[in-house]
């Protein structure tokens, strides 16, 4: 009889750099012992980089599917098929959900078969599929790590009647069944109890105490030569985060004031938004730096004045999540602008001084609440300050990744 430790296979169809989670996950496995093996896709050039760097120090191993070729070109023929069968009720099988949500998804599961593994994880909705249809041909255990309320996580997914049809199915069957369940937020778990009668434990996008600089950053004083640096990044720089609302609050700022942003820019975008600061009165031009590794985001953050968690309230998941950019500037140790979504107005009071919670509709008031605070070197030394004893303490990966090994123990026991 075998005594290695159980092998968990976590199962993602994006790269590694665009899903941070899975890769703490995968590293807290390894760490307490666990065998781990991740199956990732490949499919944008820009991220190659940044998973060679993860794969460069990962303790687990991992295999990428390449999303071209013949095979990658069939299937997704397959998918187009399926999205023309998935909302006709005769043909609205799991397997054709599949197919149509993503039409690698049943690749992903037979290659993470593969595996053996005991427990399969799948992160976002492909990987859901793909956890669940390996778990049923290896007679082993699937969990499911939602990330947003996939339901209404774009407008996709609620205009769509293919891509709507496909994800409402795919989690109404396959989520009872999870072994292992976790999501992104306490209302993001809230909104799964009530549409689905489960109950996700809520983990945090917090990361781990490695990636915070060493030391405090304590930023020149502001000045017309050295304006105050608000910051914001994400893998993709567009429509529908609040940057629009941020220029319009920056705008109407009398601190000097200047925005970067970080990330890859959606096309056209950065025109479009350099465009509207213009209009706006923004005196600066907007700066856009080149994406960075995701191990670096906090140091990369260190520097600024201001983080900026600007999410608006459409698509409705952008009202429950609570994204990693909060927990990033709080492991910087730099204070934030969050707006008033549901989510992040919950979080709020537990930030303290830490934050400044303001609606982006009354740009003016926003913009006055920022000169006020950014004009008073005692508020901001004690803001930064409790970012970085909260980004240290309550809201790390260090702490927060109990919950989850807790969560794989009930799983796969270790016997």
């Amino acid at each position: 009889m075998s005594h290695d430790p159980p092998l968990v296979c976590l199962v993602t169809p994006g790269h590694l750099a665009s899903t941070p989670r899975l890769v703490k996950e995968a590293d807290a496995l390894a760490d307490e012992g666990y065998r781990v093996h991740v199956v990732a896709g490949r499919h944008f050039g820009g991220a190659e980089a940044f998973d060679a760097e993860i794969l460069a120090r990962a303790r687990w191993t991992c295999t990428r599917i390449q999303y071209r070729g013949p095979g990658a070109f069939l299937r997704k023929i397959s998918g187009r098929l399926a999205r023309r069968l998935v909302t006709r009720s005769s043909f609205a099988t799991v397997s054709t959900a599949a197919r149509a949500n993503h039409s690698q998804s049943m690749h992903l599961a037979a290659v993470a078969a593969k595996t053996g593994a005991r427990l399969f994880i799948g992160h976002c909705i492909p990987g859901l599929a793909a956890a669940a249809r390996a778990a049923k041909m290896t007679g082993s255990t699937y969990g499911f790590d939602a990330e947003d309320f996939h339901d209404a996580e774009t407008m996709a997914v609620i205009n769509d009647p293919a891509e709507r049809a496909s994800v409402r199915l795919l989690q109404s069957n396959l989520l009872a069944g999870c072994g292992h369940l976790t999501a992104a937020s306490p209302l993001i778990s809230r909104q799964y109890e009530e549409s689905y009668a489960v109950r996700p434990r809520t983990l945090l996008n917090v990361f781990p105490l490695a990636l915070a600089p060493s030391v405090p950053v304590d930023p020149a004083e502001i000045s017309e030569s050295r304006p105050a640096v608000a910051y914001w990044f994400s893998q993709t720089i567009g429509p529908g985060r609040g940057l629009e609302e941020a220029v319009a609050v920056l705008a109407r700022m009398a601190t000097p004031v200047e925005l970067h942003l970080r990330g890859f820019p959606a096309e056209g975008f950065p025109e479009h938004l350099q465009e509207l600061a213009g209009t706006a009165g923004l005196r600066r031009p907007i700066r856009f730096r080149e994406p960075g590794p995701p191990d670096e985001m906090a140091r990369l953050a260190a520097g600024a004045d201001l983080g900026l968690s600007t999410e608006i309230r459409t698509p409705p998941n952008r009202n429950l999540c609570l994204t990693n950019k909060i927990f990033v500037y709080l492991l910087a140790g730099i204070p934030q602008l969050l707006s008033d979504t549901a989510a992040q107005s919950s979080l709020a009071p537990d930030l303290s001084e830490a934050a400044l919670l303001g609606n982006l509709s009354d740009a003016g008031r926003v913009a006055g609440m920022l000169d006020e605070f950014l004009g008073s070197p005692t508020r901001v030394a004690a803001a930064r300050r409790k970012a970085w004893e909260l980004g240290h303490s309550r809201y790390c990966w260090d702490f927060e990744k109990s919950a989850f090994l807790e969560s794989v123990r009930i799983a796969v026991p270790r016997g």
